[in-house]
């Protein structure tokens, strides 16, 4: 065999060993691509968890800080409290009570002498004259005057109520200027709490307020230490120190709480009963700003568009399309979650929170 012979056939050798495999390579390279393939339609399994849609009463609320004190003076009343001030100027004879004492309106809390007579000089001579009086033996002006005189010896209490602060002891000097004592009706309390000029069109006098405060009893089976108020108060004036309105909740007999207590309040501006409502983390907001839920139907999760309203205690009302009460949304796992995707629940909906707020009205 010639030598030119020899080499073609090592050619043609190498030319078919080239050929098969390029031949293996691209039927290898199709198989991986047609894996690839099938790998990318397989939709991915993403584990969230979820809720159940709830018929329920949810609210909206205008929320704030205040102060209780005494109920002020109304055509019916007079104000629940009174700071009582010396009558005239001179020392303290007699305090006839102490702080934390129940008094009747027209008590004595306390005598005074004064630079021109002494209280029980006066007390004498007021008596002497009512007897005189009696006998026709002295004129209702004489009677009148030793009335007065005595008056002006004494503080009165002029309410029924506590005696919640006593400032002066027995020989201290006062004048007419001279706090000397206060006394409240505890069963008549309101609670006085500056709003913002913003919020103040939603309120109006007869509304409910929720009030918070250490040592009360709950209201409506609820854990929290909240006692119930009627609004009763708005005023038609901003203060322009800080764009603020004066607002009043007058309290009930029993709230438990105490003048000069600060508590935070709810004032109840909207109340929805039996509004269907979702857990509020299973709403979220898709691309375009609107509202959605991921509402469960077997093993997948379709997004669906909704309208939010109230918000209370991790609840959220909703309005929408087919949506009805039992209906499985996903709570944790639902904002950034696709149009549409297949899921793994990793809790049951009997797992969730339950509503503190059932269908009946507070």
């Amino acid at each position: 065999m010639s030598r030119k012979q020899i080499i073609i056939g090592i050619v043609v050798v190498l030319c078919a060993g080239l050929g098969v495999y390029a031949l293996i390579k691209s039927r290898g390279a199709t198989h991986d691509s047609d894996e690839e393939t099938v790998q990318e339609n397989v939709p991915p399994l993403v584990s969230v968890q979820v809720g159940t849609l709830k018929r329920m009463t949810l609210r909206r609320y205008v929320t704030g800080y205040g102060t209780v004190e005494p109920a002020p003076a109304t055509a019916e009343q007079p104000a629940g409290g009174a700071t009582l001030a010396a009558p005239v100027a001179g020392v303290v004879a007699r305090v006839n009570v102490v702080a934390g004492q129940q008094v009747n309106r027209g008590d004595v809390l306390m005598e005074l002498n004064s630079g021109a007579m002494t209280a029980d000089y006066a007390e004498q001579a007021a008596a002497r004259l009512e007897k005189l009086y009696a006998q026709q033996n002295a004129s209702l002006k004489n009677l009148q005057d030793a009335e007065a005189q005595l008056a002006s010896l004494r503080v009165i209490a002029p309410l029924s109520g506590t005696v919640t602060r006593l400032n002066v002891k027995p020989g201290e000097s006062v004048d007419v200027n001279t706090t000397v004592a206060e006394v409240i009706d505890l069963n008549r309390l309101a609670v006085s709490a500056a709003i913002p000029v913003a919020e103040v069109n939603d309120l109006k006098t007869g509304e409910e307020v929720q009030i918070s405060g250490k040592g009360l009893q709950p209201v409506n089976g609820q854990d929290a230490r909240s006692t119930l108020a009627t609004l009763s108060f708005v005023s038609p004036a901003v203060d322009l120190g800080n764009g603020a309105v004066l607002t009043r909740a007058t309290l009930p007999a029993d709230s438990g709480l105490r003048p000069g207590q600060f508590v935070p309040l709810r004032i109840v501006t909207a109340v929805h009963t039996n509004c269907l409502a979702a857990p509020a983390e299973g709403v979220v907001m898709d691309e375009s700003g609107h509202s959605v839920i991921a509402l469960v139907h077997g093993d997948e999760a379709t997004q669906t568009p909704v309208q939010a309203g109230l918000r209370e205690d991790g609840w959220v009302e909703l309005a929408g399309t087919g949506l009805k009460e039992g209906d499985a949304v996903v709570t944790v796992g639902a904002y950034g979650l696709p149009e549409k995707t297949k899921i793994r629940v990793v809790n049951s909906p009997a797992d969730e929170a339950p509503a503190t707020n059932s269908s009946s009205t507070k």
